[in-house]
C-alpha cells in the first residue's frame, strides 16, 4: 500500500510540474490512451514513442509497465539524458523523498553518467518532455500540411517546413504534383527564439531558405554527425539589413540524445539518429526549407477550399511570370518595368537604377529570345504582405549575348497583383 501511494505521489509531481498537458481524469481512464496512441505510430519514431509511453503509463499509475518502458527507451537510446531523468524520478519516488521533477538528478540512481544536470539544464529536459507529448496528444497530427503556396521544381522530390513553435520538422514529397506528408521530427531552435536579426543573437531566422550539400570540412562535437548549410541571410534578409551566418542543420553531440527546445545558437538541430534518417534527401544540396513561427495548417473540413485558393494564386503568379517574359521579349521596356514594384531591389540598387539600366539596354530594341523552364514557387511565411520566392532555368538569347542561368525573384501582391520586388541569379 505504501508503494502504491508513492507511485500516486510521482504520478501527480509529473502532472503539476506540467511534463504533459493537463486532461480530466476521464481522458486518461478511457481505454488506455497509451495503446491508442502507439497503435497509430505517430511520429514513426522508436525512441520519441517510447518516451511517450512512459510518461503516459506514469499518468495512469502503471508504473510497473513505466519502469520497462524507461529501460527499453534508455537501451535505444543510451544518451538520451531525458529517459534517465525519468527514471531516476521513479526510482527516488519509492523511497518518498521526491518533491519536484529532476529532483533525482543528484542521486546516482538516475544512472546518467554524463553528470548531475543543473536547474536550467532540469528545466530544459522537462520543456523536451512536455514539447515531445504535447505533439502527440494534439488534434492536428502529422498528416496536417501547411496553408503554404509551394510548387515543387522538377529536381525537387521534397519540402521541409520547420514549425518553430512545435519544435518540429516535417517533411513532405511530392506526389503527382502534390505534397503528401511523408515524416516529422523534433527538433531544437535558438535559445533566445527566432526572428533572427544580427550575428550572436542566437536566434533563428524566419523565411525560405535552400538547404547546401552537407559540410565536409572537420566539425566540432557539439555539431554532431553531419551540417547542412542553409543560405542565410537570403536575399531578402541581406535587404532588410540582416545579418550573421553559419545557420545549419545539424545533428547532436556524441553524450546527447537531443537537445531542450530552445537550446542551439540559432541552428536547427536534430538527433544524429534523424538526420541520418534526411541525409538521402538532404544529399542533394537543393532542398526547400521553410522556417515559420505561425504556420497556418490546413484544417480536413476547409482544406478543399484553402487548396483551391492556392491554386488559383499559383495560376495568377505564373500567369504574371508569363506576362514579364512575353514583355521582356517584346522589348517593350515599359510595359516590361510595369511587372516590378516601387520598393524593386538588386544588387546594384534600387527601382530607378534598374530602370535606367533597362531602358539603354532596350534602347534600340534587339530581337531576342527568352525562354523560362523548371519554374519552382514558395510561400514566404510570416510575411506582412503574401510574398512567393520563385526560382527558374532562364535561357537568354540575343545577337551579342547567349546565356543560360538560374535566377531567383522575389514576387509581392500589391492591390491584387503580383509584383517582382527583388531579381537576381540563384
Amino acid at each position: 500500500m505504501l508503494l502504491i501511494q508513492k507511485f500516486r505521489f510521482l504520478k501527480v509531481v509529473f502532472v503539476a510540474a506540467c511534463i504533459i498537458l493537463p486532461w480530466n481524469a476521464t481522458a486518461i481512464n478511457h481505454s488506455s490512451m497509451t495503446d491508442q496512441l502507439l497503435s497509430k505510430k505517430l511520429g514513426r519514431n522508436l525512441v520519441e514513442s517510447l518516451l511517450v509511453k512512459s510518461l503516459l503509463e506514469i499518468t495512469e499509475g502503471n508504473t510497473k509497465q513505466a519502469f520497462e518502458t524507461v529501460n527499453e527507451l534508455i537501451h535505444a537510446a543510451p544518451n538520451f539524458k531525458l529517459a534517465y531523468l525519468i527514471r531516476g524520478d521513479l526510482l527516488t519516488a519509492q523511497s518518498g523523498t521526491l518533491k519536484n521533477f529532476g529532483d533525482s538528478a543528484t542521486s546516482t540512481s538516475s544512472g546518467d553518467v554524463s553528470g548531475a544536470p543543473n536547474s536550467e539544464e532540469i528545466e530544459g529536459l522537462r520543456e523536451e518532455a512536455r514539447t515531445r507529448i504535447e505533439y502527440y496528444l494534439s488534434e492536428k497530427k502529422n498528416s496536417q500540411q501547411p496553408n503554404l503556396l509551394v510548387k515543387l521544381s522538377d529536381e525537387q522530390e521534397h519540402l521541409i517546413v520547420v514549425d518553430t513553435v512545435k519544435s518540429r520538422l516535417y517533411l513532405y514529397k511530392k506526389v503527382d504534383g502534390a505534397l503528401q506528408y511523408a515524416a516529422d521530427y523534433y527538433v531544437t531552435v535558438g535559445k533566445n527564439g527566432v526572428g533572427k536579426q544580427t550575428q550572436g543573437d542566437k536566434r533563428t531566422p524566419l523565411g525560405v531558405y535552400f538547404a547546401g550539400t552537407r559540410l565536409t570540412q572537420p566539425l566540432d562535437d557539439i555539431y554532431g554527425d553531419a551540417a547542412y548549410p542553409l543560405n542565410y541571410p537570403n536575399e531578402l534578409d541581406q535587404h532588410q539589413n540582416k545579418n550573421g551566418s553559419g545557420i545549419w542543420l545539424h545533428g547532436t553531440p556524441t553524450d546527447t540524445y537531443s537537445r531542450p527546445p530552445r537550446a542551439s545558437d540559432g541552428c536547427v538541430v536534430l538527433s544524429n539518429p534523424d538526420l541520418k534518417a534526411l541525409q538521402p534527401i538532404l544529399q542533394t544540396g537543393k532542398t526547400p526549407v521553410i522556417i515559420a513561427n505561425n504556420i497556418e495548417w490546413l484544417e480536413s473540413d476547409k482544406s478543399s477550399e484553402k487548396l483551391e485558393a492556392q491554386d488559383a494564386d499559383k495560376q495568377a503568379l505564373q500567369k504574371a511570370i508569363e506576362d514579364w517574359r512575353k514583355d521582356w521579349v517584346s522589348q517593350n521596356t515599359d510595359n516590361y518595368l510595369s511587372h516590378y514594384s516601387k520598393k524593386f531591389f538588386y544588387s546594384d540598387g534600387s527601382l530607378s537604377q534598374w530602370a535606367d539600366y533597362k531602358r539603354g539596354i532596350q534602347a534600340s530594341k534587339p530581337k531576342v529570345s527568352i525562354q523560362i523552364e523548371d519554374i519552382s514557387m514558395f510561400g514566404y511565411p510570416d510575411s506582412e504582405q503574401p510574398t512567393i520566392v520563385v526560382n527558374f532555368e532562364q535561357d537568354f538569347k540575343s545577337p551579342t549575348l547567349q546565356n543560360k542561368m538560374r535566377k531567383r525573384q522575389y514576387w509581392v501582391n500589391e492591390n491584387n497583383q503580383w509584383k517582382i520586388i527583388y531579381e537576381g541569379a540563384g
